[in-house]
């Protein structure tokens, strides 16, 4: 898909976990966005610490016309610690920005992601009417998920998941050459930022025989 990088239209906010055990998730969640042909924006693409964190995501969920939320983190993790509540937070920005913003907002689309498809009935009823998807914490289910959703809800024509997920190897392969080329250490690939990251994508050609 051509992929146009400027405006609300090809716009999607992502809001998920940033801890070390989510990192494969978020790398196949951020790939295959960016081969569904759509921008994604993250709040931690923001470095800039003097604007507060709640003003950067509002910016983030008016200015994006699709959205997906895991909330996988709904429980302690680990066991004993105390569950987090900002990816469920930030859904409910989204979701109020359907009905009380301006009349373009009214038409935004959104996916909600769960590890289990029913364990957030637990704590989170209220959207026990909305079609939630589960990733089983696979990275090559999330992955075929999102594609399927974006299917419906962009209305194009996409690869199926399975050459995603074909596709999504060979840039690993390549990301792992170009971070060697670069000597980075094994902390410097676990510290890699979200936002170098989609920089290797962006300038990542797939061969041809990988479509």
């Amino acid at each position: 898909m051509a992929r146009s990088f400027d405006g609300f239209e090809s716009s999607l906010f992502i809001n998920c976990p940033f801890d070390r055990e989510y990192v494969p998730l978020l790398h196949s969640l951020v790939f295959v966005v960016f081969e569904c042909g759509l921008q994604p924006r993250l709040a931690s693409e923001q470095a800039d610490s003097g604007r507060v964190r709640i003003d950067k995501i509002r910016d983030l969920i008016r200015s994006c016309r699709y959205s997906i939320h895991d909330i996988s983190r709904i429980e302690a993790t680990p066991p004993g610690d105390e569950p987090r509540f900002n990816m469920p937070f930030e859904l409910g920005l989204d979701l109020g920005c359907r009905y009380y913003g301006a009349p373009r907002l009214r038409d935004k689309q959104c996916l909600i992601l769960e590890k289990e498809r029913y364990r957030y009935q637990r704590v989170l009823s209220d959207i026990s009417g909305n079609d939630i998807r589960a990733h089983e914490g696979d990275p090559k289910v999330l992955m075929s998920e999102v594609r399927n959703w974006l299917r419906v809800v962009a209305g194009q024509l996409l690869p199926s998941g399975d050459i995603l997920w074909k596709r999504f190897g060979l840039f690993r392969i390549h990301l792992a050459h170009m971070l060697g080329e670069l000597r980075f250490s094994e902390r410097d690939v676990e510290a890699l930022e979200i936002v170098e990251y989609i920089g290797f994508i962006k300038s990542w050609k797939a061969p041809p025989e990988s479509n």
